[in-house]
Order: C-alpha cells, then sequence, then structure tokens
C-alpha cells in the first residue's frame, strides 16, 4: 500500500486522474470518465494508515 503522496498522485494520474483544485495541503482530483473524486494531503511523505485507506476507497483501488 502506498504511504507517500508522491505515489499516490503519480498513480491517480497515471490512471486518469487530473487535478481539479487544491486549498492549502489538499490536493483534489477527478477521474476523466468516472467521475469519482479523491483528495489528497500533499506534500506528505508518510500518510497516516486510515487516510490511505480512505484515498484508496475513493479511488476505488483494492489495498495491494
Amino acid at each position: 500500500m502506498l504511504r507517500d503522496s508522491y505515489d499516490i498522485i503519480r498513480r491517480l494520474q497515471q490512471e486518469g486522474f487530473e487535478r481539479i483544485s487544491s486549498k492549502g495541503s489538499h490536493h483534489k482530483f477527478r477521474h476523466r470518465t468516472s467521475k469519482r473524486t479523491v483528495i489528497v494531503p500533499h506534500p506528505r511523505r508518510d500518510i497516516a494508515r486510515g487516510t490511505v485507506i480512505s484515498i484508496y476507497r475513493q479511488a476505488g483501488w483494492s489495498k495491494d
């Protein structure tokens, strides 16, 4: 499971998510076709496990 915000953002962008806004340290991404919305705290090297699980749910990913 990815815990670094840079790695999470890279994976989101590879899977078709685009950054639509940011406010403070939080970036909002939306998928081009499915319209899923994901909010990622950035920059963070070590995101809390519960936050990572929430990001995975928002993105529709399984815990790998």
